[in-house]
């Protein structure tokens, strides 16, 4: 039986990783991530995919530079070739050339140099290693799934209610351009936002019926995980 790889890092590790070793500091590595994180769902946007396919790009995104440096890969043909691999998975397929035509458009002409002379070429070699380097490991979970499923355990007003959940939608699109999906399955991170985003919009979360099943255990962690985010 094949063995799942294991895709979660302690903070010593996502400080020793290739691009560390290769003389890249730790800032301008998350810089370098949360520029490609933005990239894939601005491009994404722009070619109306669906917030899964978006993060499960990011995903691969942050997963692959955890074994490759970002001075041998540069970051926006990875995040273009990241997204056009979600895209097959999440049955939302786009050609490679309008991923790259669409990418263009949000970059300068020296960004742009990076994909070389074929970029369609550049993006389709990159996704063998990328297949490569994921172990084919392609189905990503996400915290979105987990925030509908608790949202309906919920009671209250149900404006409210929407606003806490638009508001902890928003803080799952922020936590993509962190190293959090390196360091958090998707229900810790989903719980510990829903949490942060109740306390935010004052309504209560968990008021009304038996919490589900996790939070209680998880409470103290998730609360830690959110103000080190935000």
């Amino acid at each position: 039986m094949a063995v799942t790889p294991c895709w979660y890092f302690d903070k010593k590790e996502l400080r020793i990783t290739p691009s560390s070793l290769d003389g890249i500091d730790y800032d301008t590595e998350l810089r370098y991530r949360k520029d490609g994180a933005r990239f894939i769902q601005d491009t994404g946007t722009k070619m109306d995919l669906g917030y899964n396919t978006m993060a499960t790009g990011v995903v691969y995104f942050h997963r692959f530079y955890m074994f490759h440096s970002f001075r041998n890969f540069p970051r926006y043909v990875t995040a273009s070739c990241c997204l056009f691999l979600a895209g097959k998975v999440e049955e939302t397929p786009k050609k490679c050339k309008d991923i790259i035509k669409a990418a263009k458009g949000f970059l300068t002409d020296a960004k742009f140099a990076t994909f070389g002379d074929d970029p369609k070429e550049e993006v389709m070699t990159l996704e063998r290693i990328l297949l490569q380097t994921i172990k084919f490991d392609l189905q990503v979970e996400h915290p979105y799934y987990f925030l509908l499923k608790y949202a309906k355990c919920l009671k209250g007003d149900k404006q409210k209610l929407q606003k806490m959940l638009q508001m902890a939608w928003t803080f799952v699109n922020d936590s993509l351009c962190t190293t959090l999906c390196l360091q958090w399955e998707p229900e810790v991170i989903a719980v510990a936002l829903m949490y942060l985003a109740g306390k935010l919009s004052k309504f209560e979360v968990w008021t009304g019926r038996d919490e589900p099943r996790n939070i209680s255990d998880g409470g103290t962690c998730s609360l830690k995980m959110s103000l080190w985010i935000f």
